[in-house]
């Protein structure tokens, strides 16, 4: 179910604009406005799980649909060498957006350290 005042959910629905470069029944992805890479692409559910820690029996089937679509997704941007794969749980990991979401980042060679 989406939540009416989340930025993704707002997205999924169609209500905010997005660069979306894939959908299916259980996730969308768009490109991220602020990117940190060449390829940037958020990789959303299309219901409002809040974060990782709310993953539960329930809904882990949307996670396992996101690392379905990522390969092919990833592909299609042309990341043939590589990429990383984030979320972000938490204020202290600078979770900005209140609903789950992995970051493909890739087109340039990624720095060993994280942070």
């Amino acid at each position: 179910m989406l939540n009416a005042d989340c930025l993704f959910c707002k997205i999924i629905n169609g209500d905010i604009p997005s660069q979306k470069v894939y959908e299916n029944d259980y996730c969308f992805a768009f490109r991220d406005i602020n990117p940190q890479a060449p390829v940037h692409i958020l990789v959303v559910p299309k219901d409002h799980i809040e974060s990782a820690d709310m993953v539960k029996f329930n809904n882990s089937f949307y996670v396992a649909k996101i690392f379905e679509a990522i390969p092919s997704i990833a592909k299609a941007e042309g990341l043939k060498n590589g990429y990383r794969v984030i979320t972000n749980c938490g204020e202290d990991a600078c979770q900005t957006v209140k609903h789950l979401h992995f970051h493909i980042l890739g087109g340039e060679k990624m720095a060993e350290k994280m942070c």
